[in-house]
């Protein structure tokens, strides 16, 4: 596709390529505990191999070398940490009160309140806004003991898959400057691929912790909506949007999933979106043979790369060479994605993103923003004001959008009654590898193959396959059944025992 010509200025200084990248660079010290997942981290922890100190100071220089490079960490609270480090390390000398993640570091997503913390969600009128509080889920993994080194960056109210703002810049991958971390959970993508922390918090309406996980070879999981609150974040939802917006960890090994999801998980008494009938189930019960795997390579409207549906094809056949059992799937209404979800979406109740993004929502303003945009003298970003204008159109057209909110209800019950009790689908997270920056302006409409789970409410897991020749990561995301998140997130750990799971940019050739 031919750039337009409003974006060809905007797309004519890209980064050098990725097989130059100086975010291959190892780190100097301590390269073990960059590899390592929480979990093996906290062990070692409680065992006194090593100290809450030395963990939480190696991975903050680790990610002072790394961050100047992709922008990911926008404000840190290093000193903050070190000090709850050395008291995490009273706490393990005494052998007492110690919780399951003591004195292991993490990242936020800035969007999430965390108490001194900005959160603007890269809007530039919020940009001075501190947290007074931490918001439940950031509450429920700090009281298991982590600590969090800062908060990282997302695209302008979360609502675009490249993460750049006006308040704090444009964040890179974790494996090449030249190309995109994804968004909204970016930052999270970026310094959790890049090895500079363990894992992290996340929120996804569309792909938003999937996508980044993607692009950056990590794990993420979006939870079967309303099995975790979302409470205490910028923007948030109401209605049915608070079962779409979804909160989940990202992480680079695939065993801490589960007991990061399960911190989170549970009714806050705020969020009226959860569901008290779900109960988050141990992964390390499935035996994989005793699953059933179905694949779909294509929507059918978006083709996916060729090395996209090769890593399909290789996920599928190892948990078939597992025992599972395979089988083909499809459902002509994948085609209809993008109107399914942003008409199922833009229904919901509460704010929309026009009226969160300016005060004066009518045609007239959005055109203005668009105006000062040409002349860089608006607060908002290019994407920002063509969705916001995109949403009054799509809001127009009420039987269109009625339509597609039954075909995505009647979708719903079709692939739940599929799946049932053991079942899983093997989908593409995007239809490529990381685009280089700015190519998501041309290409607006490939999130949808993962947005369409979050209004559909299935829990889904991105699992990364290895990288392709030019050393980006691959991957695809595991759906399951409503409240059968484990299933996804077995499957994720037999593949990662399989075929690798996350590469270090450092080990990439």
């Amino acid at each position: 596709m031919q750039t337009p010509p409003v974006l060809r200025k905007l797309t004519q200084h890209i980064s050098p390529s990725p097989k130059t990248n100086a975010l291959r660079t190892p780190p100097t010290t301590h390269e073990e505990l960059f590899t390592a997942s929480a979990t093996e981290i906290a062990a070692q922890l409680a065992d006194k191999k090593i100290s809450a100190t030395e963990v939480v100071e190696a991975h903050i220089n680790f990610a002072k070398q790394v961050n100047p490079l992709l922008n990911a960490i926008i404000a840190n609270r290093y000193d903050d940490a070190k000090r709850e480090a050395e008291q995490a390390d009273l706490t393990l000398a005494r052998g007492e009160d110690i919780q399951p993640f003591t004195g292991v570091p993490c990242t936020i997503k800035e969007s999430f309140a965390l108490t001194h913390m900005p959160n603007s969600a890269g809007v530039v009128a919020r940009q001075n806004i501190r947290s007074t509080h931490d918001a439940i889920t950031v509450k429920r993994w700090r009281d298991a003991g982590i600590i969090p080194l800062g908060v990282t960056n997302t695209p302008e109210l979360c609502m675009w898959y490249e993460t750049h703002n006006y308040v704090y810049g444009r964040t890179n991958n974790a494996y090449s400057e030249a190309h995109i971390c994804g968004g909204s959970s970016g930052g999270e993508g970026a310094i959790i691929g890049a090895g500079a922390s363990p894992f992290g918090l996340g929120s996804d309406v569309g792909g938003s912790i999937r996508m980044p996980a993607f692009f950056n070879g990590i794990f993420g999981h979006k939870p079967t909506g309303g099995l975790v609150p979302s409470s205490g974040q910028y923007p948030r939802s109401d209605g049915d949007a608070l079962r779409y917006l979804c909160t989940g960890p990202l992480c680079r090994r695939a065993e801490d999933l589960y007991p990061l999801t399960k911190l989170l998980a549970g009714d806050d008494g705020l969020d009226q979106g959860i569901r008290h009938d779900l109960n988050l189930h141990n992964p390390s019960e499935v035996r994989i043979k005793d699953v059933k795997v179905y694949s779909i390579l294509s929507n059918n409207l978006i083709e996916p790369s060729q090395e996209i549906k090769d890593a399909l094809i290789q996920a599928r056949d190892t948990l078939q060479n597992l025992g599972a059992q395979t089988e083909d799937a499809h459902f002509a209404e994948l085609s209809n994605s993008f109107d399914i979800w942003s008409a199922m979406l833009s229904s919901a109740e509460g704010d929309s993103f026009r009226e969160l993004l300016h005060k004066d929502s009518s045609p007239h303003s959005l055109l203005a923003d668009f105006y000062n945009w040409t002349f860089r003298r608006s607060p908002h970003t290019f994407p920002a004001i063509v969705l916001a204008m995109t949403e009054r159109l799509t809001s127009i057209l009420s039987s269109r959008a009625e339509s597609a909110i039954a075909q995505g209800n009647h979708l719903k019950e079709k692939i739940s009654e599929l799946l049932g009790d053991n079942g899983v689908l093997l989908y593409p997270t995007f239809p490529t590898a990381a685009p280089r920056h700015f190519q998501p302006l041309v290409r607006p409409a490939h999130f949808v193959y993962t947005a369409i789970f979050n209004v559909l409410e299935f829990p889904a897991t991105q699992v990364p396959l290895g990288l392709n020749e030019d050393g980006l990561p691959l991957g695809i995301q595991i759906v399951a059944n409503h409240g059968n998140d484990h299933l996804a997130m077995a499957c994720a750990m037999a593949l990662e025992k399989q075929l690798g799971g996350w590469t270090p940019p450092w080990q990439a050739k």
